[in-house]
């Protein structure tokens, strides 16, 4: 839910209209408007436009919308809100293509950030286009880039590599049951890539647990992003849960987490998997990395990853 302090937007709809409001917003297309994932002032100038002037706004939840609504000044009777959420989106998604058929402009908004982002509105749009209709995206807030903005994501152990430690993969939320949650967490441990994942307050803990076994792999958390009480911390993966447990304030709010990238790079790398897996034929993973690290000046972290990968069965050996 965005901030509700006392602000005013009138001058902000204002500078909206003379901004965006020269633009062409055809008829019959589906406008997907990002809206703030907690402080009221990242919203565009151009979202602020469109959401006055379409006819519908299709929303996760419409109480939640009509207060965003409220706050920014702008009155919409309820008539003119729909309900599509992760329950009904398929069958509602054939009412927005029915009144986007009669010539309407519809916005869609998810409760906070980008809809699509693990937030309704991915079948939504796919009905429209595959209904030869027209999905207008007005991007905005999403807690994903917030975070990869902020984390600083260099591959872990080296200033440069040789593939582009910018790049990330977004998992978003991990499965919830803790079979399944642990299998998950082993495939990010075989990925170079940095990873981003999503977690609610009540199950933050039980996955820092979770990715502990990452051991030296940094994790980027952000905590309440763009709130007031907002918080971003990097730790390393064995020192999560320690972390969450230092502050009980840590476990509240919502989170994204950024899982940093690893690489092995050069001729220390190839030695450091050499010397590695001579040294995991008679040691334990821990101490076998520990002297693999020491001996061929490889990132200890990237050792440790592919010490797991290789006592899983899982480099294809």
């Amino acid at each position: 839910m965005a901030s509700l302090a006392p602000a005013s937007f009138g001058a902000a709809l204002a500078a909206a209209h003379d901004a965006a409001g020269a633009q062409h917003y055809p008829q019959g297309t589906l406008y997907v408007v990002a809206t703030p994932i907690g402080n009221l002032a990242d919203i565009t100038l151009r979202a602020l436009h469109v959401l006055q002037l379409v006819d519908v706004i299709a929303c996760e939840d419409t109480r939640h919308t009509q207060t965003l609504l409220r706050a920014y000044g702008i009155d919409r009777p309820g008539a003119r809100l729909l309900a599509v959420h992760q329950h009904n989106e398929a069958e509602a998604a054939q009412a927005v293509v029915a009144r986007l058929a009669q010539g309407e402009r519809i916005a869609y908004v998810s409760d906070a950030g980008t809809p699509g982002v693990s937030d309704p509105g991915a079948r939504l749009a796919a009905a429209v286009r595959a209904a030869g209709q027209r999905v207008l995206p007005l991007p905005g807030a999403s807690s994903v880039v917030t975070l990869v903005s902020a984390a600083g994501l260099v591959a872990d152990g080296s200033e440069s590599n040789t593939h582009n430690s910018s790049a990330f993969v977004f998992a978003g939320f991990l499965p919830s049951k803790a079979g399944e949650r642990d299998t998950a967490v082993q495939a990010l441990a075989q990925e170079p890539r940095a990873v981003v994942l999503l977690e609610a307050p009540h199950r933050i803990e039980s996955l820092a647990r979770a990715l502990a076994v990452l051991g030296e792999r940094r994790i980027t958390v952000g905590r309440e992003l763009t709130k007031q009480f907002e918080e971003i911390a990097t730790v390393a993966a064995s020192t999560l849960p320690d972390w969450f447990g230092a502050d009980r304030d840590r476990t509240r709010g919502e989170f994204a987490l950024v899982l940093h990238p690893v690489a092995v790079s050069g001729d220390g790398g190839a030695e450091g998997e050499r010397v590695l897996r001579l040294l995991l034929a008679e040691l334990p993973v821990k101490t076998a990395v520990k002297l693999a690290a020491e001996i061929s000046g490889a990132p200890r972290n990237t050792l440790y990853e592919l010490a797991l990968r290789i006592r899983n069965g899982a480099d294809g050996e």
